[in-house]
């Protein structure tokens, strides 16, 4: 069957911005490799133009050439593959290719955006920028297209390479490649909840716990911590508190020693609360935490080492220890500096039965 030529042409762009969500591109540096998840909702033609340019090599060889720290960094002029290009020269190649595609995509931490010529609208070209911190100066103003999802310590080590005052970096960081790939699936995003009920076993510094989901209770939250166990997430997270009587909690991707962020960061967001009054905060349940907003919770966990009906109602319990309750006593017998606990407790590996 033939389709009518304005319902096909109303399918392209849909098909193409439906294949660009289903990649990201893996640039690998001098320091390191981060990945970019792209926005074909927010800036069509910028995405389609990247993966292009990537696939064809253009950005292998250049570097980024203006770092920031704490601020963002800039690269993609192909002049700088050439390494005899003068200094006053980087940042001006391979610009005007395209025009603006501004949209409502905020320049906050780890998002992409597209340089243009100053002063001169629709000059939008290959080189493009990361932001560090929240930039809304820029906001309406550049084309974002994207976002880091995996490697944005990475993009802050480039951004802490010796500059110069007007930010030019005194030796670019190298781009050596820059490769799409087909996003990988989200572990248990899929999965009915009738097959979430499955057990985690938790190695920890003073021995194993082992926790049984109860889907029933938080769907969204077992999904998430089953992610982020089967993915290695947690392994290296250290239990940065310990409240006598009250709770043991762990699982911020800050507390792994390195540093270093996870491939699955990319999965990473925050969860609306799935909380039922008649789920009891009592000893053995595991919880998720979250700040003031009751729907910030992210990977921050903890166990219950009494009861605490003030909670019910208020966090997501989501799981219960079925093996290792006298490894909650080890937890409760630790020194503490206030609630911090004075030698290092880590989740050594979790894994999913």
């Amino acid at each position: 069957m033939r389709l009518p030529l304005a319902v096909a042409l109303f399918l392209v762009p849909c098909l193409a911005a439906q294949s660009a969500a289903e990649l990201e591109a893996v640039v690998t540096t001098d320091l390191g490799a981060f990945r970019i998840a792209f926005a074909p909702d927010k800036a069509p033609k910028h995405v389609a133009q990247f993966i292009e340019l990537s696939r064809k090599g253009h950005y292998d060889g250049s570097g980024f050439h203006r770092v920031l720290a704490n601020g963002m960094i800039q690269g993609g002029d192909p002049l700088l593959k050439d390494p005899k290009t003068p200094r006053n020269l980087w940042g001006t190649g391979g610009l005007n290719l395209l025009p603006a595609e501004f949209s409502d995509l905020k320049h906050e931490r780890g998002v992409v955006s597209t340089i243009g010529i100053p002063g001169k609208p629709d000059s939008d070209g290959a080189q493009f920028f990361i932001c560090l911190a929240a930039q809304p100066q820029f906001d309406g103003k550049y084309s974002a297209f994207g976002r880091v999802i995996a490697g944005i310590e990475v993009v802050e080590k480039i951004a802490q390479s010796p500059s110069a005052a007007d930010g030019m970096a005194e030796k670019p960081v190298r781009i050596l490649s820059v490769a799409i790939e087909k996003k990988a699936p989200q572990p248990f995003a899929d999965t009915p909840v009738t097959e979430l009920r499955r057990k985690v076993t938790l190695k920890t510094t003073l021995g194993t716990i082992k926790l049984e989901m109860e889907p029933d209770w938080a769907p969204n939250h077992v999904r998430a911590f089953l992610m982020l166990a089967s993915t290695g997430w947690y392994n290296g997270t250290a239990f940065h508190r310990i409240s006598k009587g009250f709770v043991v909690q762990g699982g911020m991707g800050n507390t792994r020693q390195d540093g270093a962020g996870h491939p699955s960061d990319r999965w990473v967001h925050p969860l609306k609360g799935e909380f039922r009054q008649e789920v009891r905060h009592v000893r053995g349940i595991v919880s998720m935490a979250h700040g003031d907003d009751p729907d910030s919770a992210t990977t921050s966990f903890f166990l219950m080492l009494g009861d605490a009906p003030y909670l019910d109602g208020r966090f997501s319990a989501f799981a219960r220890i079925v093996e290792g309750l006298d490894v909650l006593d080890a937890f409760e017998k630790e020194e503490v500096n206030e609630e911090t606990p004075k030698r290092r407790l880590e989740i050594l590996e979790a894994t999913v039965e």
